[in-house]
């Protein structure tokens, strides 16, 4: 089984988030989840990319990086199950999620990365991102697991 990282630029200072995205992490067993916090740069793209890039590069050179963008691929959540399984078990490399700062992802990010996915077509604020991935990636565990929580 590889691993899954998410790295978000910016830190999650809500405590009812966070509490919420523990309840989950907590469940989230198929792949573990390690969250990565980069610092957010007034919306410097620049700053910010350095940032992302060198935490991928710590987590893994070869690491299979996902932006969650607004223009990235749209899923339902059996889908998105079948689209994350089957990355996990065929891909060497580690996987890597990564939700953007405010102003999105920097150029060298852009570059960088193998592909794009979107939870909606609908803009949410970073926090509520990050909690709404989390929680597709537990929904997407317990549909691989033939768990009854999709239902």
């Amino acid at each position: 089984m590889r691993e899954l990282h998410l790295i978000t630029v910016g830190k999650l200072k809500d405590k009812h988030i966070e509490k919420l995205e523990d309840d989950y992490l907590k469940r989230l067993k198929l792949p573990k989840l390690k969250i990565h916090e980069v610092k957010s740069h007034s919306e410097n793209l620049q700053l910010e990319a350095n940032d992302v890039l060198k935490k991928i590069d710590d987590i893994a050179k070869n690491a299979f990086v996902v932006l969650m963008a607004e223009n990235g691929n749209l899923y339902d959540s059996p889908k998105f199950s079948k689209w994350l399984y089957n990355h996990i078990e065929t891909k060497q490399e580690p996987i890597v999620l990564v939700i953007g700062g405010a102003a999105g992802h920097g150029e060298e990010v852009l570059k960088r990365a193998n592909g794009k996915l979107s939870l909606s077509p609908l803009t949410y604020p970073h926090k509520l991102a990050r909690l709404l991935l989390v929680e597709q990636l537990y929904r997407a565990q317990t549909i691989f697991q033939n768990h009854p929580y999709h239902k």
